[in-house]
């Protein structure tokens, strides 16, 4: 069998327990670890108790303006630190109240498993783990969700900024092969261009400036009167382009505007892309997961073939942050976007250095935590038909907070109400966006509710994204009642 090792005893039983960071007495630390998940559990079950967000005394700031220290407090007093400084200063999407951007509440057992995976410490870059099959597991899953080969990739990331980011990686390598990557966007000579909505979040922007292609190459098309790309403008984009010599290599189609939460038209989207032979992307956010409903699922018609699709689990789908992801449906292309053979990372047929490919061929990230663990532990424990009526329920909510809306004289409708996000505000006679705004800060400083605001044709609208599993009509009733209350003191 194996070849017995004599290890030499390089230090003495007590300088390894000074030079080791586990705890001197595990009796004391199990006790001091219990009431940590004790309060983290109270916080959660008697959220209702507290406000949804509440502002940060200076005194608590400048206890965060202390500089390096150099001696230990121990895990008691830092704890306390953080009952004391911050539990109570978080911004809040954890309580049912919170509305303002498209943050999903977390669970309990989220919670649990994210302690799991601190416990195994586990880097998903690469080697022969069972972490990464779970991370493969949940790939697996996503492409029976969207309908895609079993060839398809997939790769959990921060979010889907970066999920985009990757997207229009590989989508550049798909248009200009290996050369884009040795020789850089001049390989082509600068002229791939792509195109997105007016109402695509502006991670599609940022991921053209990142990539070197730049934000003048990225075509903004206008939006039709449901807020999706107007693929008339699109068509006549696409051709502009063409006879100008350009490269056209990418379609980026929303499934959630930033804004009002519209869908695009992804069917037509997807004729087109087929058409021009283009890169076809979907941004989906928190839509994508719509997939989950079957009662809106019909919505997302034509993601089904998208080139890639990119969203985020802690959005709908309630995993604790961060969870995002990106699926792409030829591998092949992906993994030569990203692969980098290295010495330091040869892979081999056995040993821990077996498995190949490994995650850090599909994305830039050769340090990554076990986001998986998080995301398998709430499919896992919920199932799809459970989280799928909690995203119906949510767009229910938008639905009801919509006729509320529609029913009060004095509050006005802004967008059509597509998904769960219902854009708003309180009429007013006088400077209308200032007397909205301050609605809003007074709302969130109120710890009643927490929207936030945005801009729709041209006007300051208050915007209530329902996400959280937590929210219920009484706290869209609350919301209402508290804008009623607040807009007749602000126009005075």
């Amino acid at each position: 069998m194996f070849a017995s090792l004599e290890i030499p005893d390089l230090e003495s039983p007590l300088e390894a327990r000074e030079g080791s960071l586990d705890p001197p007495d595990w009796y004391v630390f199990r006790a001091q670890a219990h009431r940590m998940l004790d309060d983290m559990l109270d916080y959660t079950e008697y959220i209702r108790e507290r406000p949804v967000w509440q502002p940060i005394p200076l005194t608590v700031r400048k206890a965060f303006r202390q500089p390096f220290p150099q001696k230990p407090v121990g895990l008691e007093s830092a704890h306390e630190i953080f009952m004391r400084h911050i539990l109570p200063y978080a911004v809040g999407n954890v309580h049912p109240g919170f509305m303002g951007w498209v943050h999903g509440g977390g669970t309990p057992a989220g919670m649990l498993a994210e302690m799991l995976a601190a416990g195994l410490n586990a880097n998903l870059g690469g080697r022969d783990q069972i972490p990464i099959e779970v991370e493969r597991q949940v790939v697996q899953w996503v492409r029976e969700l969207f309908g895609f080969p079993d060839t398809a990739s997939g790769l959990f990331v921060t979010g889907t900024s970066m999920a985009n980011l990757i997207a229009v990686l590989v989508a550049r390598t798909s248009a200009g092969g290996d050369a884009v990557r040795q020789q850089g966007v001049n390989a082509d000579g600068g002229r791939l261009v792509a195109y997105t909505s007016e109402g695509a979040h502006g991670s599609i922007a940022q991921a053209m400036d990142l990539t070197g292609l730049g934000k003048d190459a990225l075509r903004i098309i206008p939006m039709n009167p449901d807020y999706q790309m107007d693929l008339r403008a699109l068509e006549s984009a696409l051709d502009r382009d063409r006879a100008a010599g350009l490269v056209p290599f990418l379609i980026a189609a929303t499934a959630g505007t930033v804004d009002v939460g519209a869908i695009d038209d992804l069917k037509g989207i997807a004729r087109i892309a087929e058409r021009e032979k283009v890169w076809f992307h979907v941004d989906g956010a928190f839509g994508a997961l719509a997939m989950l409903a079957p009662d809106l699922s019909p919505l997302l018609a034509g993601i089904e073939q998208a080139d890639s699709v990119a969203f985020d689990f802690n959005k709908w789908g309630q995993v604790p942050y961060d969870a995002g992801f990106v699926l792409v449906r030829d591998g092949a292309i992906h993994q030569a976007t990203f692969a980098s053979p290295t010495a330091y990372l040869r892979r081999e047929k056995r040993g821990m250095a077996a498995g190949s490919p490994w995650p850090c061929d599909f994305g830039p990230d050769l340090s990554r935590g076990f986001r998986a663990l998080k995301t398998w532990f709430t499919i896992q424990t919920f199932g799809a038909q459970k989280l799928g009526a909690m995203i119906s329920k949510t767009c229910l909510l938008a639905r009801h907070l919509k006729q509320r809306v529609e029913d009060e004289p004095r509050l006005e409708l802004l967008a059509p109400v597509a998904l769960n996000i219902v854009c708003f505000r309180y009429r007013a006679e006088y400077e209308p966006d200032e007397v909205n705004r301050n609605i809003v800060c007074d709302l969130q400083e109120s710890g009643i509710a927490a929207p936030s605001t945005t801009v729709v044709n041209g006007r300051l609208a208050i915007r209530a994204a329902i996400v959280n599993h937590r929210t219920e009509r009484r706290d869209i009733d609350a919301m209402i009642k508290a804008v009623l209350a607040l807009g007749p003191k602000n126009e005075r």
